[in-house]
């Protein structure tokens, strides 16, 4: 009997322990919205064609024309451009592990596919990872700017959990997404993604080049397999790249810049790779410049402003702030009153 129960000790103990390293893969920490964001990314703003500061931040085109009118509701006023903050990202190896809200991890009674890393004879080492999608216009959240229909009014909000799709581990169910799929799995097309790097790198990616991620690697498969891992740091930014490309896809993410959305948002099921930029905020806040700029366009070389942000244990997981362009019809008369 004393043997049963020592036997029973130990394998309550090994479970423990089991539980408890499984546990402490989940790391993160919350944000500091002043000192942890990079918010000179939200530059160039321009006004009535204007630009107010560049802070010599990049851009892409704006409407040309001062004034605008829209017609739900109706209303007249000036283009205004910035870049928003409006979504984070938490690429995690432990299913549930919200790295942006300090590490917690959460218990919904089932289990998900865990990250992994392996490498075949002759092959890329290939990796995956779970991706949280957070609704967070932290502008509007932290009230600097109250009453502008140009920014997006909404909550904090935990949006979307890849350990929830089934998709995001089944390269063939990911196909039904986007059956384009079968005409990129090819050398020529791959050979492609060098320039779309370069253009990347240089200033913004090319969207001639839709299936590709820039420096990245291919924007395909949309889920969390990864042909080619070089580093943690490229791999968790492909696929941040990956998770505002899917979400077009289904029509979850709107663009926001361009003639036709200065009224408001448009669906846009194939992402326009230069309405955003991203920054690190864990497990290294990215807020040293680098060229005078702390943020990076989607397929940007990690050469650079990655070193240093990998490293075991607390260094595995990240958390990025998305920033997405604006373009919208700043109203300063309601038509028709």
């Amino acid at each position: 009997m004393k043997s049963v129960s020592k036997k029973l000790f130990f394998a309550l103990l090994l479970i423990g322990i089991c539980n408890a390293s499984h546990a402490a893969t989940c790391t993160g920490r919350f944000a500091n919205p002043i000192t942890d964001i990079c918010w000179s990314c939200i530059f160039p703003i321009r006004i009535a064609g204007i630009s107010i500061s560049s802070l010599e931040q990049e851009d892409t085109p704006n409407p040309e024309d001062i004034a605008c009118a829209c017609g739900n509701p109706p209303r007249a006023g000036i283009h205004v451009s910035f870049w928003e903050p409006v979504r984070r990202v938490d690429v995690v190896r432990d299913p549930f592990c919200l790295t942006s809200l300090g590490g917690i991890s959460m218990n919904p009674g089932f289990d998900a596919p865990v990250a992994s890393r392996n490498r075949r004879d002759g092959m890329d080492q290939a990796s995956f990872y779970q991706v949280h999608w957070y609704v967070d216009p932290i502008i509007f959240f932290l009230q600097t700017i109250l009453d502008n229909g140009c920014l997006e009014n909404v909550g904090f909000d935990i949006a979307y959990l890849t350990e929830l799709d089934p998709m995001w581990k089944d390269d063939e169910l990911t196909a039904l997404l986007t059956p384009e799929i079968f005409l990129f799995g090819n050398l020529p097309a791959r050979a492609a993604c060098a320039a779309d790097c370069v253009a990347a790198t240089a200033g913004f990616p090319n969207n001639l080049f839709f299936w590709c991620a820039g420096c990245q690697g291919s924007l395909h498969p949309l889920n969390g397999n990864i042909q080619a891992h070089i580093g943690s740091v490229q791999a968790s930014s492909l696929m941040v790249n990956r998770i505002i490309a899917k979400l077009h896809r289904e029509l979850l993410m709107w663009s926001a810049a361009g003639n036709n959305s200065v009224c408001g948002y448009t669906p846009q099921p194939v992402m326009d790779k230069t309405g955003y930029k991203y920054q690190m905020l864990y497990p290294v806040p990215q807020t040293l410049k680098i060229a005078g700029k702390c943020c990076q366009p989607l397929g940007r070389s990690t050469v650079l402003w990655g070193a240093g942000r990998e490293f075991p244990i607390q260094g595995e997981d990240f958390s990025y702030q998305i920033f997405r362009k604006r373009n919208c019809c700043q109203g300063a008369i309601v038509l028709g009153e």
